[in-house]
């Protein structure tokens, strides 16, 4: 069974190509070879990817392939308080269970640390969502 270092380590699986074949933009939609990429797919892929030293990549036991993200890889819509901190959901409809210290407050943004060392950023109705229940001002 691979280790979790051969899914996170920049010399684990071996990169397929240096050709980027997935691309996020930053609404939030993929594309494959520059085609719209279901939702469903997109959903599926997402589970597979990975932030290494700044880059994307989706990586499976065996192999490893670029992408090319816009601005952030994934896109919060929704949030909901849970007894560990929050819920949130994705523009792919994933859910993501985080506890406040992975939440980034910023002038104008909030951005969500999530696991295999991806950053989120909450739309605009979520962002205020969260502003309004969530943060106290006082």
């Amino acid at each position: 069974m691979p280790s979790i270092e051969q899914f996170t380590h920049k010399d684990g699986a071996k990169l397929c190509s240096d050709e980027v074949l997935f691309s996020i933009l930053s609404d939030g939609s993929w594309l494959y070879l520059n085609s719209p990429l279901p939702t469903k797919f997109a959903r599926m892929f997402s589970h597979i990817l990975h932030c290494i030293d700044t880059e994307y990549f989706l990586i499976t036991p065996v192999e490893k392939v670029k992408v090319s993200v816009k601005t952030w890889p994934l896109l919060m819509v929704d949030v909901d308080k849970t007894e560990q901190g929050f819920c949130f959901k994705s523009n792919l409809d994933t859910d993501f269970n985080v506890i406040p210290s992975d939440i980034e407050l910023e002038q104008q943004r909030i951005f969500v640390s999530l696991p295999r060392g991806l950053t989120a950023i909450l739309n605009r109705a979520c962002y205020y969502r969260y502003i309004n229940e969530h943060v106290d001002f006082d």
